[in-house]
């Protein structure tokens, strides 16, 4: 695991907008927003599992996930790594994030979910 700093961690403790890029199996690169959840040195991600994203990311589990300074966007971080998929039947994954960004569980109880569990290789800081 690649050690984070303190004032990286605190940045990405914060529920902060992001964007994940994952790849295609032709190799095009694809990048969406989506929420994240700093875990103790791992970041949660979570999917409907009706996502083209997640068979992407079941073909190359190689992400980057781009975290942007609340505060000021000009400050960010970008991460580099695989992530390990594992099913959320009660939702807990997606609750957590939820709860993380908007203080609620998530409302949307009807569809399969996934979480993506990104383990941290490479990361880049860009501002101060």
């Amino acid at each position: 695991m690649t050690e984070i700093p303190d004032d990286v961690v605190a940045l990405l403790s914060k529920p902060n907008p992001a964007v994940m890029a994952t790849v295609k199996p032709d190799g095009t690169p694809v990048s969406v927003a989506t929420w994240y959840l700093w875990d103790d040195g791992r970041i949660l991600l979570n999917l409907d599992e009706g996502r083209a994203r997640l068979k992407y990311l079941k073909a190359n589990p190689n992400i980057s996930l781009t975290v942007l300074d609340g505060d000021s966007w000009y400050r960010h971080v970008s991460l580099q790594g695989p992530v390990t998929l594992e099913p959320d039947p009660d939702l807990s994954g997606i609750d957590r994030l939820s709860r993380h960004y908007t203080g609620q569980p998530y409302p949307q109880r009807d569809r399969g979910r996934v979480n993506a569990w990104m383990t941290i290789d490479r990361y880049h800081v860009w501002g101060g």
